[in-house]
């Protein structure tokens, strides 16, 4: 076992963008367990878009990354060393250890993984975080109906691609949006979506309109900005918005220009009742069994399919986390340490 703990730490806040300079890879020594701990080596870390806002210091649902700390993120680990009746050397867990290699945790909040059961890193997308809230948000917010229309944005993410296979099962017509020809060609021919738009082809609310000719009931929102445009037009009367994400808005430092938007959405509110949630997936955490074995199922007996993009190194993790707010990603991104 290596005796140098590489970590990467928030080095300055962001105003906008995030950009390399923003981060700093540091060596130190490896951690100590003490009684009821465990010294836990990382082997994958997930990279997310939430971890965008918590580089801000602006109030939000989770206490912001404080500067000269380590980065924020779901691992898988592997148990090194073990002062923890709950937990022996050599078993594999899903852990929060953050950006680093070395991590040490007081057990709250691990989860037991059987490598055997499925792949470790599907604890970190389809099996993990990412589907539990593609999972609970649909289902408790969306609640598709068969036949009725269900859109998602970022379709090809972690999130996105599973809520499209999820209402497909459940009966819904499936339509994804994504950004280039060869994500929009994963949705319909790997993933089973009944249509795919590319936001960057040029016309979106036309290429949308085209592709939901009797509206949208259920608009999953990982995305926000022009994407909603596109679709806020075209929601059928008593229409679900769970509000998941809104990746446009991130970096965003100032109201975008133009009129105030805000009466003509809280006159379609109104006039079509629609419903809008925004959510958490801590919000749901009691369904957290059903969510395993539910999704489990399907995906063992092949009826849900996942994509992931896995880089290299932990110092690639800062570029390749700004890439995912820029939608360069193609499939759940994970650095492999």
């Amino acid at each position: 076992m290596s005796d140098v703990n590489r970590r990467i730490v928030l080095a300055s806040r962001p105003h906008g963008e995030p950009t390399p300079a923003h981060f700093r890879l540091e060596r130190g020594t490896v951690p100590v367990a003490h009684d009821g701990e465990v010294l836990l080596r990382n082997h994958y870390l997930s990279l997310d878009p939430y971890m965008r806002g918590r580089m801000s210091a602006a109030k939000s649902y989770a206490k912001p990354v404080e500067i000269n700390d380590v980065m924020v993120g779901a691992t898988v680990s592997e148990v090194v060393a073990s002062h923890h009746p709950g937990f022996a050397v050599g078993e594999t867990v899903l852990a929060y250890g953050g950006w680093q290699d070395f991590a040490v945790s007081n057990g709250q909040g691990l989860r037991k993984l059987d490598p055997s059961a499925a792949p470790v890193t599907t604890a970190l997308g389809v099996l993990g975080m990412p589907g539990m809230t593609a999972y609970t948000g649909l289902l408790t917010i969306g609640a598709p109906k068969a036949g009725e229309t269900v859109v998602v944005a970022a379709a090809t993410g972690p999130v996105g691609s599973l809520v499209g296979q999820i209402a497909r099962l459940k009966g819904a017509r499936t339509v994804g949006i994504a950004g280039g020809t060869d994500k929009c060609r994963h949705l319909t021919e790997d993933l089973g979506f009944d249509a795919a738009v590319d936001h960057r082809s040029g016309d979106l609310p036309a290429a949308l309109a085209a592709a939901c000719p009797d509206g949208i009931d259920v608009y999953f929102e990982n995305v926000g900005g022009a994407v909603f445009d596109a679709v806020l037009p075209l929601l059928n009367d008593f229409a679900r918005i769970p509000v998941c994400g809104l990746v446009a808005n991130y970096n965003m430092t100032e109201l975008p220009p133009g009129p105030d938007r805000v009466p003509a959405l809280m006159r379609a509110v109104l006039s079509k009742r629609l419903t809008f949630r925004g959510f958490i997936v801590s919000d749901f955490a009691d369904q957290g069994p059903a969510f395993l074995e539910e999704v489990g199922q399907w995906l063992r007996e092949g009826k849900i399919r996942y994509r992931e993009d896995v880089v290299e190194g932990l110092e690639s993790a800062p570029e390749a986390f700004i890439g995912l707010l820029k939608g360069r990603n193609f499939g759940k991104l994970i650095v492999k340490l």
